[in-house]
């Protein structure tokens, strides 16, 4: 029987950082769902298909082959068996994957092989709809929270970092966009999970966040 530990949040809450740093801590496998998203959205990009073309989109995804692979240590993304680990958070891909992410072929495209992932092996999983809707009886479901700004600081400390170009003012507006889009669309919105335990990381340090979560696991693992 496998273990799975499933954590949402908005954009820009910690998630991708978290979910890899609990992983490794706790010997789980880290899947990103956001990865897998944003892949079809970068193939929908380079197709020049729009976020309404829906017979287009489901074209794509007949065919479309996504791998999440551990190389040396570090987790690439692979689109088509071509590596696009950085293609997938260009600017254009952060713009456009909250309006692709919410059609209904995508995510009844996704969900099942996300799901397969968690049959086998003992994973964590990060998205926005993993504790509600993929996996609903996950063994431990987190709501990762954090402030509209100071999610918009980190994603802008990220840009620099990544050499994308954005200013903050842009950042917070992407940040506030996606939020909206993400919270009120009508296909599994981004909501806590009834039984989701909430942590806010506003003005928690990433190692204060990964050792709150390592011990909500080990508390689980052990009952």
């Amino acid at each position: 029987m496998s273990f799975v530990v499933a954590i949402d949040g908005p954009a820009g809450s910690g998630k991708g950082t978290i979910t890899k740093l609990v992983g490794e801590k706790m010997n789980l496998i880290n899947i990103d769902t956001g990865a897998m998203y944003r892949c079809v959205t970068l193939e929908c990009i380079n197709h020049n298909i729009k976020s309404n073309e829906i017979e287009k989109i489901s074209s794509i995804l007949e065919n479309i082959d996504i791998q999440l692979k551990k190389e040396n240590g570090k987790e690439e993304v692979f689109l088509n068996e071509k590596d696009v680990t950085k293609d997938i958070r260009s600017v254009e891909v952060n713009l456009n994957v909250a309006e692709f992410a919410a059609i209904k072929c995508v995510r009844d495209k996704m969900t099942p092989i996300q799901r397969e992932m968690g049959k086998t092996s003992n994973i964590i999983m990060e998205g926005r709809d993993i504790g509600t809707t993929v996996f609903p009886n996950a063994n431990v479901k987190i709501y990762l929270d954090c402030s509209i700004e100071e999610r918009a600081r980190r994603r802008y400390k990220q840009n620099i970092e990544k050499g994308i170009k954005q200013t903050y003012e842009e950042v917070l507006k992407n940040i506030e966009a996606r939020h909206k889009s993400e919270t009120e669309r009508e296909l599994s919105p981004l909501v806590k999970a009834d039984d989701a335990i909430y942590v806010d990381t506003t003005n928690l340090s990433i190692d204060e966040v990964v050792e709150k979560i390592v011990s909500i696991i080990k508390e689980k693992m052990s009952n």
